[in-house]
């Protein structure tokens, strides 16, 4: 069951109270770096040095942070819908709970993040890094995920539905009871990735390389898998009725 960002939070987690407007002009000077809860919607803070930063529950909706240095910064329950993140260092940064709907990430490296529960719907991340980060639990449904390199990950009950995750690097990474119906995994690296229990319905898994993972009781109904390369591969329990096999057959 996919878990809710309710769930994954806990109540040390909860948003900071709203600043000062004076801490607020503060920030926007350039004298500070930390304004938790504060209002920078549309805020202009394009190669800003934030590394560190406190800015938890803080509104950055629209704001522009195109290669803004954010590396261990705090950023739990911050809105950052339609933001522009384009390639910026958030390395290790905390993004708990975080709506990022709608963001640019395009060539952004979130490795080792923790963007538990978080919800990242509709974000355009093509070519990002996300090694080691944690993901459980978070929305990722209908996002852009094309080539990202995601090694090691832990997607588990995490949404992915209907989701372009082509190309990605995705080897080692815990899927376990994820959603990932309608998703994209065109010649994805899926090596030694744990499966078990997903629901992939009607997904494309076409020429993806899944040796090595663990696949048990995971539901392809509908999706293709054909040329895909399964070599090592758990299998036990899987559901494959309608799914185009990995030799073109129809699975009954």
């Amino acid at each position: 069951m996919l878990l809710s960002a309710a769930v994954a939070v806990t109540v040390a987690d909860q948003p900071a109270p709203p600043t000062s407007a004076s801490d607020r002009d503060a920030f926007l000077a350039g004298s500070g770096k930390d304004c938790p809860g504060c209002d920078l919607r549309e805020a202009k803070l394009k190669r800003r040095d934030l590394s560190g930063a406190d800015l938890t529950g803080t509104d950055l909706s629209g704001a522009v942070l195109h290669r803004a240095k954010l590396a261990n910064a705090r950023l739990d329950h911050a809105k950052l819908q339609d933001a522009n993140l384009n390639k910026a260092d958030l390395k290790r940064a905390s993004l708990t709970g975080a709506d990022l709907t709608g963001a640019l990430l395009y060539g952004a490296d979130l490795s080792g993040a923790q963007l538990e529960g978080a919800v990242m719907t509709q974000v355009h991340m093509a070519h990002s890094r996300l090694t080691r980060a944690v993901l459980r639990g978070a929305d990722l449904s209908l996002s852009t995920m094309t080539d990202a390199e995601m090694t090691g990950s832990n997607l588990s009950h995490a949404s992915l539905k209907q989701s372009n995750l082509s190309g990605a690097n995705l080897s080692r990474c815990d899927f376990s009871a994820a959603v990932l119906d309608g998703a994209g995994f065109v010649r994805a690296r899926l090596k030694d990735a744990k499966l078990r229990g997903v629901s992939a319905k009607q997904a494309d898994f076409y020429e993806a390389n899944l040796s090595g993972s663990d696949l048990t009781n995971a539901d392809f109904r509908g999706s293709r898998l054909q040329q895909a390369d399964l070599d090592g591969a758990v299998t036990d329990g899987i559901k494959t009725k309608g799914a185009v096999l990995v030799d073109g057959t129809i699975g009954q």
